[in-house]
């Protein structure tokens, strides 16, 4: 007697490969719209910090964090504790808390209703990020702004908002693409240095993976390695 055999036929194969396609493609497009609202994320929070800069400057007349905190406190007319030497810039000063004034930034500009947040502004104390003293960016990690010239390029001293650590390679790409010109080493948005000189601290916030850009030029954003610890400045 015959054996009647029992298995798939061409269709049915087609038809659960098709299938298969479709539930591949549906992850891989659903990781693409992760990754641009990612990309979104750190370009709204740049937009927005530059936006309140420039904001209190226009309000105020003084440059926030510079300013020192018992004339803020009369002009925003809250309590501020951190301030700066009212030289007119934002900057590390020589002597003091590296973060002292980044500090007393974040602070004015959120007791001046111009970024969300309840910052503390201490002084002589590293952002953590837990402490409350700097914002953090989609992934978690600490926000800075100084002058410094701890970026790839032509790097004189320039005051900067440094991006945060923790962001994936192809994200710094894609937001490098968004915001300026795709290259980690020109324009207004650039790759971190690997080894930091002024942000440094315990927590390195300042710094990148020295992966995050091909080791020779043309220097461009390492995405073969697939880095998830890049980090990168805009530049005032």
């Amino acid at each position: 007697m015959n054996k009647k055999q029992s298995g798939f036929t061409l269709v049915e194969i087609a038809i659960v490969l098709v299938i298969i396609g479709l539930l591949l493609g549906g992850i891989l497009k659903g990781q693409e719209l992760i990754n641009s609202a990612r990309v979104r994320n750190l370009a709204d929070m740049n937009a927005g910090i530059q936006a309140a800069y420039f904001g209190f400057i226009d309000r105020y007349r003084r440059v926030p964090g510079d300013w020192a905190s018992a004339p803020a406190t009369a002009a925003i007319g809250v309590a501020i504790t951190g301030g700066g030497n009212s030289n007119g810039r934002l900057d590390n000063v020589a002597g003091a808390n590296v973060y002292d004034e980044a500090n007393a930034m974040w602070e004015q500009l959120s007791k001046a209703g111009f970024i969300q947040g309840a910052y503390a502004g201490t002084a002589a104390t590293e952002p953590s990020t837990t402490n409350n003293l700097a914002p953090l960016n989609a992934f978690n990690n600490v926000v800075a702004i100084g002058r410094t010239p701890d970026y790839m390029g032509t790097a004189p001293v320039r005051l900067q908002l440094i991006l945060g650590r923790g962001v994936p390679v192809n994200i710094q790409l894609e937001l490098d693409t968004k915001l300026d010109d795709g290259i980690p080493i020109t324009g207004v948005l650039r790759s971190s240095l690997a080894a930091a000189t002024i942000f440094a601290g315990a927590n390195n916030w300042g710094a990148t993976t020295a992966t995050c850009v091909t080791a020779a030029a043309p220097f461009i954003w390492n995405v073969a390695v697939d880095d998830q610890d890049c980090n990168s400045v805009f530049l005032y």
